[in-house]
């Protein structure tokens, strides 16, 4: 188990880039399971659970070509179906929650996907019924075997109708989607994800010969074709990437530049973070934060109420980024309520903060009130193990604006979805060291 050393309280400079998009990429790879043709997907993130659905594909039987860093060509002209039900397949399957998402492609060419019960993030549930209600839907017949917790679908030809979705899952949006675009007929998707990396997927399968209408909204429209080609495809940068270091730049009074951030695809986050009292400039297609020195102070309401921050479906504010607000929130002006509605166990990092001295009441599995020290008082140097990703990266921002040297352990956590993050911090002037374990 790996660990960071930080010492606390250095004003970084410099500029950043953000890395490719985890989430888009863990969407974007599983589609190539629909071609026999070679794909290029460029801008891939160097993460450990890209690297891990990459592999995974390895042993389905893609062709996988490293090309330059970051850009590869896959072509999935012989995948191997008799590796789904191994006792390997099994192990290397629940160690993502991304591989759920071969599950639709595979179902749509091979008439059969099957996959563990995927791990991930232990954030609360993380339900899978709206992915296999939409294959149901799609003609497919479900099995589980509670034994293994192993799940399967199969369909000789699966057929388009109509559905409404009972939550706008993004994995679950993408993973019906992928299946429907070689079914027989019209498949219609209400209530359907519409988030940036959704929108990536449909248009990267409409290259490919999908008919996908109504991307970017919430009803998706899919004529079934018979076959899919090959394409070219580029990541977006990873939106919770550039709001990590935005917060970054102001816990350490820092100024920062954020390169190539696709303002057009960052939705409400940058006005989320200017509610916290953040100078958020745009320049062309970067985002440049100027040196806090003097603090930031969060807005209230017109009314003068307490302003609450909360989670919601695209084109609401990602609950990802929620972990990182609240840190930030700790040396503001003012309070403010976090609301976490989609997850009920990812607040729980909460009492590594008021270990450092952070003002938090939490009320709830699902809520908590921040009252800002306006550096007033610095946040004290700790021990501290990162539960998960977002929290992670949320205590280690924690911990370079602390007064001290703070220890995080299990930091796999962190790199499970943040490139070479300690090299990239310490480029622009952070005091951190990596220490591994034996």
């Amino acid at each position: 188990m790996a660990t960071f050393i930080i010492e606390g309280q250095h004003q970084l400079q410099g500029s950043i880039q953000p890395q490719g998009a985890k989430n888009e990429a863990l969407q974007i790879l599983c589609a190539v399971l629909l071609t026999a043709e070679e794909i290029t997907i460029s801008n891939i993130p160097d993460i450990i659970d890209v690297n891990k659905l990459i592999t995974l594909l390895g042993k389905l039987g893609v062709k996988i070509n490293k090309t330059a860093p970051g850009t590869y060509t896959f072509k999935a002209d012989e995948v191997n179906l008799n590796y789904l039900e191994s006792a390997e397949f099994k192990e290397d399957g629940k160690g993502l929650r991304g591989s759920i998402m071969i599950v639709g492609p595979l179902l749509a060419r091979f008439g059969k996907g099957y996959i563990p019960k995927p791990g991930g993030d232990k954030i609360g549930r993380r339900r899978l019924d709206t992915h296999f209600e939409g294959f149901i839907n799609l003609g497919a017949k479900f099995r589980y075997n509670r034994e293994d917790h192993f799940y399967g679908v199969e369909a000789d030809k699966l057929k388009g109708t109509y559905m409404l979705l009972d939550e706008a899952s993004v994995t679950g949006t993408a993973n019906i989607v992928m299946a429907a675009v070689l079914a027989e007929g019209k498949t219609t998707i209400y209530n359907a994800a519409c988030e940036p990396y959704l929108q990536q997927l449909c248009k990267m399968l409409n290259r490919m010969g999908a008919k996908i209408s109504g991307i970017g909204s919430n009803m998706l429209i899919i004529e079934g074709v018979d076959v899919l080609g090959g394409t070219e495809h580029r990541m977006l940068p990873d939106m919770i990437e550039i709001g990590s270091w935005i917060g970054l730049a102001a816990m350490t009074k820092s100024e920062l530049t954020i390169k190539n951030v696709s303002w057009n695809d960052l939705g409400v986050i940058p006005n989320v973070f200017r509610k916290l009292g953040i100078t958020v400039e745009q320049q062309g297609d970067d985002i440049h934060i100027p040196a806090h020195t003097d603090g930031y102070e969060i807005q209230n309401y017109i009314d003068g109420s307490i302003l609450t921050i909360s989670d919601a479906p695209w084109p609401g504010f990602t609950p990802d980024l929620l972990s990182i607000v609240l840190v930030v929130a700790t040396q503001a002006r003012g309070s403010v309520l976090i609301h976490q509605k989609m997850f009920e166990s990812r607040l729980f990092f909460v009492d590594k903060l008021i270990d450092m001295g952070a003002k938090i009441i939490l009320c709830d599995p699902h809520r908590a009130t921040v009252i800002g020290h306006d550096f007033k008082s610095s946040l004290k140097a700790t021990t501290m193990t990162s539960p998960d990703i977002r929290a992670g990266v949320s205590l280690l921002i924690a911990a370079l604006s602390a007064k001290g040297t703070s220890t995080i352990h299990n930091i796999e956590q962190i790199d499970r979805g943040y490139e070479n993050i300690d090299e990239r911090l310490r480029a622009i002037g952070a005091k951190i060291t990596r220490v591994d374990s034996n």
